[in-house]
């Protein structure tokens, strides 16, 4: 007959909890008691059994994440990142997806997370106040990642800065007709990106003193396609536009494709900037802003388990810092011949 974590805490002379603590390898266990929950264990061959392992603790050990779609390397680089720090303490994922207005409100109404998990990662997910308040009412512990929430911890970059950082580095190379390709403002899934790293565009910009034509932008999804289709739209209205900020790498490289099939040349011609750090723009040589999705997903991670310990989460980071990559699609303006 296979032993029983109930044996292992016999012969151990400790709690079932305490046991499944010390297999699990969580904090708050004595080092001499876990030594002699190990030893018990493997004298009664032992085997853990996760499902009584997480009644014994009184917990799922399981976190739903909820991102608006499966699609795009960014939640995918969050998830990861998440999942790296949950499953080293023996958490299971459950993944929910909300593409549209419809499904979020279909989720917020069932909430067919409930009783099922020990915590929620709301990853990008814009929700109203009151919506808000309901879910940190429910009495999971949530942790946001982008998307800030009033009501609960979260991890984000500063979009805005962000922004501004990528527009003033064209504007430092002597740059004054700085285009926008970005996503949309009247996000239906009411998502802030967009707006935030368009203000920190116009911040960089009336800093400078340059007042932009509001033909100057053009807004679609994050796609490769609209990079192609904004950077299009852009110089037939404005040729003489020597810079494009873009607010994603997808987009920018679809910009450097139709900057190519108008027979100009980057950055001889035009100057692009990106955003993300997409493992793709490394060999395309894109000047981009790099931000840490990976180190988002695992920060919020961390808070999500250090809430579930009862632990301060004070020094956990609010904002992760993005920095600039400097490589080969922005230039000077002086070497721009148009």
């Amino acid at each position: 007959m296979n032993a029983t974590i109930g044996d292992v805490a016999a012969r151990a002379g400790v709690s079932v909890a305490t046991v499944s603590r010390a297999l699990r390898g969580l904090p708050n266990v004595a080092g001499s008691t876990r030594e002699r929950v190990l030893r018990a264990a493997a004298e009664l061959d032992y085997v853990v059994n996760p499902n009584a392992s997480r009644l014994a603790a009184g917990r799922n050990l399981t976190v739903a994440a909820v991102v608006p779609h499966m699609q795009g390397w960014y939640f995918q680089a969050v998830l990861a990142g998440a999942q790296s720090v949950l499953e080293g303490q023996g958490y299971d994922m459950l993944l929910y997806s909300l593409p549209t207005p419809a499904a979020r409100e279909r989720f917020l109404t069932l909430l067919p997370f409930r009783k099922r998990v020990d915590g929620v990662l709301l990853i990008d997910i814009p929700l109203t106040d009151p919506e808000q308040r309901m879910l940190a009412g429910l009495g999971t512990d949530i942790v946001s990642v982008g998307e800030r929430g009033a009501h609960y911890p979260g991890v984000s970059i500063d979009n805005v800065s962000a922004g501004r950082t990528a527009t003033e580095y064209l504007l430092d190379l002597g740059h004054r007709r700085v285009g926008l390709v970005g996503g949309l403002l009247e996000d239906p899934m009411r998502f802030r990106v967009g707006r935030d790293r368009r203000e920190g565009w116009l911040r960089a910009l009336q800093e400078h003193g340059v007042v932009p034509d509001p033909s100057w932008e053009f807004y679609g999804d994050f796609r490769l396609i609209d990079g192609v289709r904004g950077m299009d739209t852009l110089f037939s209205a404005h040729p003489d536009l020597t810079a494009v900020f873009c607010m994603s790498d997808e987009m920018a490289i679809g910009a450097l494709r139709a900057i190519k099939e108008r027979g100009l040349r980057c950055p001889e011609d035009v100057s692009v900037v990106g955003f993300d750090d997409h493992e793709v723009s490394s060999y395309m040589g894109l000047t981009t802003v790099s931000q840490p999705m990976h180190l988002l997903g695992r920060t919020a991670g961390e808070i999500l388990l250090s809430l579930a310990r009862g632990e301060d989460i004070g020094h956990y980071p609010r904002h992760l810092p993005t920095s600039l990559v400097v490589r080969e699609t922005a230039a000077p303006l002086a070497q721009h011949p148009r």
